[in-house]
């Protein structure tokens, strides 16, 4: 196997035939999964292509598919909060499956949002993943009836389409009988705008559990609505609260920041649990934040399988997926 490179340098499919003994067009079949030969003669091919550093080229391969092996992921969320967990899961999954994923960021402008689509389809994109900051919202474009598939992850989609998205009530579920667990009987919930559906979803969990002992303290996504939201609770005559379920991770650091400055010591005088496991939050908080995670990752895996599945031609049903949360227990 002295010479198993082309003059480019480059393996090509000539090589792999000569050193497995085969065909050219034997190769291609076997490296393409197509046509009729023995089990044994696939695999041998396959693993030669392997020893000997064989790489399909993109462009030949695309042309013989009439594929680009590529995903455009579209979104509003700059920040990357979101997006970004959702694009390693996407990522993760499309990986051994040769399929690339470039990110466009389209802040919230319906001009530069047709301006991007309209390159991913110049590109001819197998597909198109829109992700954005929630799940009660389209982005301001424009995806319907386009000449690929598209699949919705954490944002709004048409009605026809596959969309992922957490599952927001089985999650604060997780945060209130989490907290009742621990023997917490008089249980705050501070958290975000009751316009978000992910909020009423939250809320709807802990009054199942807690009843309307206390009311749901909507505010702000912000760490100064935390303050405040403590603030309240302490300056009001009577019984205090021994458990607080915080709609975010923000919201529920500057609750334990707040509630150190009164003198209220967490977890033993009172038991905070955040949601979003966002890590540069919930791991710096001190104590470390106990928090539920949205499992953005596995969200993108699924979303990014679907969309290839689609790009396939595959028969995949519409409609609304939800995937399950997880409780991450720190010491808060």
């Amino acid at each position: 196997m002295e010479n198993q490179r082309g003059r480019s340098g480059r393996t090509t499919i000539h090589d792999v035939a000569a050193a497995a003994g085969v065909s050219i067009s034997t190769a291609s079949k076997a490296l393409n999964n197509t046509g009729r030969m023995g089990g044994e003669t696939r695999e041998r091919v396959k693993r030669v292509a392997t020893e000997i550093g064989f790489r399909p080229n993109a462009l030949a391969k695309g042309l013989l598919s009439n594929r680009s092996f590529t995903i455009g992921l579209l979104t509003n969320d700059t920040y990357g909060r979101f997006t970004l967990p959702v694009m390693a899961g996407i990522t993760e999954a499309l990986v051994d499956h040769g399929v690339s994923v470039f990110l466009c960021t389209i802040e919230d402008d319906p001009a530069l949002g047709k301006v991007h689509v309209d390159a991913m389809l110049d590109k001819h994109v197998d597909g198109i993943i829109a992700s954005g900051k929630r799940i009660d919202r389209r982005l301001p474009v424009d995806l319907s009836n386009l000449p690929v598939p598209v699949v919705y992850a954490f944002t709004e989609g048409t009605p026809d389409s596959v969309t992922f998205c957490a599952d927001d009530f089985q999650g604060a579920t997780l945060a209130v009988e989490w907290l009742i667990g621990l023997g917490r009987r008089r249980i705050a919930h501070i958290t975000g705008p009751d316009s978000f559906v992910s909020v009423r979803e939250r809320a709807k969990a802990y009054r199942d559990l807690v009843g309307d002992a206390l009311p749901v303290m909507y505010g702000e996504w912000s760490e100064a609505w935390g303050h405040e939201a403590v603030a309240k609770l302490w300056n009001t005559p009577g019984p205090k609260p021994d458990g607080i379920f915080c709609g975010n991770d923000q919201i529920a650091r500057a609750v334990v920041d707040a509630l150190r400055e009164r003198g209220v010591f967490v977890p033993t005088d009172v038991s905070v649990v955040g949601f979003d496991n966002w890590e540069i939050v919930a791991a710096q908080t001190r104590p470390p934040l106990t928090t539920v995670d949205m499992n953005l990752k596995a969200l993108g895996r699924e979303a990014g399988l679907t969309v290839l599945a689609l790009a396939e031609g595959r028969a995949v049903e519409p409609g609304m997926r939800t995937l399950p949360c997880e409780l991450i227990v720190r010491q808060s």
